[in-house]
Parts: C-alpha cells; sequence; structure tokens
C-alpha cells in the first residue's frame, strides 16, 4: 500500500474551496497532495454525526478501509450536459445565495470541474466502459489500493485507486474515484479522475468529472444538489 510520506513539501498551487482560498502542496515528487482540493466543494450530506464527520474530512487512519470496484458499479451519468443546457441553474442560484460568488460566478467554476466528453461510464465487475459521444472504450481495473490526502485546512479525504489490467489500448491506465467515502459503501454519486500518470492525477485540483446514476432525473439531480 501507498502511504503518505513526509517529504519536504513543494507547493504547486491554490485552489478556492467553499469560498476560502487554499495552497497546494506535494511531497516532494511523490504526487501526494497535502492540500485543498475540487473534490471536495460545495457538497455536505446529512448523516448521523460520526458519517458527517467523515463526509467533511475528520477520520483516523485506521477508519479507511480498502473498497472493491463494486461499490461504483452501474450505469452512470455526468452531470456536465446539465449545466450547459442550464437544468443546474437553480443549484448555481441557491449557491450564490449561500456562497460568496455570483450564480454566473458559480457556472463558470463549476463548468471547469465537470467538464468532461465522456457522457457515460458503465462499471459491470472489474470491466469499466467510458462512452464519448456513444462510441465505447472499454478495460478492466485492479485495485491499486487508495491514497489519503490532507488538506491545508486540516481536513483529509480518500482516492480508491484503480489501475488497467486489459482492455483498449486507449483507455486509461488509472482511475480514482472519491465519493467522500472512506470504507466499503455503495456510491450515490462520485468524482472520477482518470489517465496514464497515477501521481499527475493526485494533483489534479481543478477538474472533477461527477456522475449520478443515469437512471436519475434532472429534476432528481437538482433536488439532490440543493439538498447538498
Amino acid at each position: 500500500m501507498r502511504r503518505i510520506s513526509s517529504e519536504t513539501l513543494e507547493e504547486v498551487g491554490t485552489i478556492e474551496v467553499e469560498g476560502t482560498p487554499y495552497n497546494i502542496v506535494v511531497a516532494g515528487g511523490s504526487g501526494v497532495v497535502h492540500g485543498a482540493e475540487g473534490e471536495h466543494h460545495d457538497h455536505e450530506h446529512s448523516h448521523d454525526h460520526d458519517d458527517d464527520q467523515i463526509y467533511q474530512g475528520y477520520f483516523d487512519d485506521d477508519q479507511v478501509e480498502e473498497r472493491a470496484l463494486s461499490d461504483w458499479a452501474g450505469d452512470w451519468q455526468s452531470v456536465f450536459p446539465y449545466l450547459e443546457d442550464g437544468t443546474l441553474e437553480p443549484v448555481m442560484k441557491h449557491k450564490a445565495e449561500n456562497g460568496d460568488k455570483t450564480a454566473e460566478e458559480y457556472h463558470e467554476y463549476y463548468e471547469v470541474g465537470y467538464q468532461t466528453d465522456v457522457e457515460r461510464i458503465v462499471i459491470e465487475g472489474d470491466s469499466v466502459t467510458f462512452y464519448e459521444n456513444g462510441e465505447p472504450l472499454q478495460a478492466r481495473y485492479a485495485s491499486d489500493g487508495y491514497q489519503i490526502l490532507t488538506y491545508e485546512a486540516g481536513n483529509r479525504g480518500v482516492r480508491f485507486i484503480f489501475e488497467k489490467i486489459d482492455g483498449d489500448e486507449d483507455a486509461p491506465q488509472y482511475i480514482q474515484f472519491s465519493d467522500h467515502g472512506i470504507a466499503p459503501a455503495a456510491a450515490d454519486h462520485y468524482h472520477l479522475y482518470w489517465g496514464d500518470d497515477r501521481a499527475a492525477l493526485l494533483k489534479e485540483v481543478t477538474n472533477w468529472p461527477t456522475y449520478y446514476p443515469s437512471s436519475s432525473s434532472a429534476d432528481e439531480i437538482v433536488r439532490d444538489m440543493i439538498a447538498h
């Protein structure tokens, strides 16, 4: 299992999280992020106290458990098209009422965050199929452990990482899930990072394509986002 090292930190950038700017630093060349990042944006879920603390990023190392790809099994749709066609404007207006940006500024922020050409993802067993313009790209993935990320604000998160073991050449070598969970549980939505460089993906802080079940209607997604 790859663990966080205590090497010299190098600053790599800044991101605004819930209106507050945070520095992002990486332990010397290891690709381990020690700063706030896009996956910890404006989400809050109603759980019991312990679950809520975990969701907000406060947990102990020994609470983190390995997770299987089955936690993200299903047929998933990108929310990016809903942002582009105006469906999510009520969400942006709601954020503006409670945040420090205008609805237009929130739209611009999430346009970068949600942006993706992969409109659909189907996960079944160890198989992940990415659909871009209706064309499938499929590969099989095996667990490559997890990475605990520590943020400048003091809270933390976990990326669950899977590596390609077989499949289409153009399918990404690595996929990394973030759904605010730290132990086995079925996801109700998630942010996904993918590419061929494991360490570089851990530094990604501005683009976090977000997926909800394909069975969810646009109205249901809007209601869920406003509730969170």
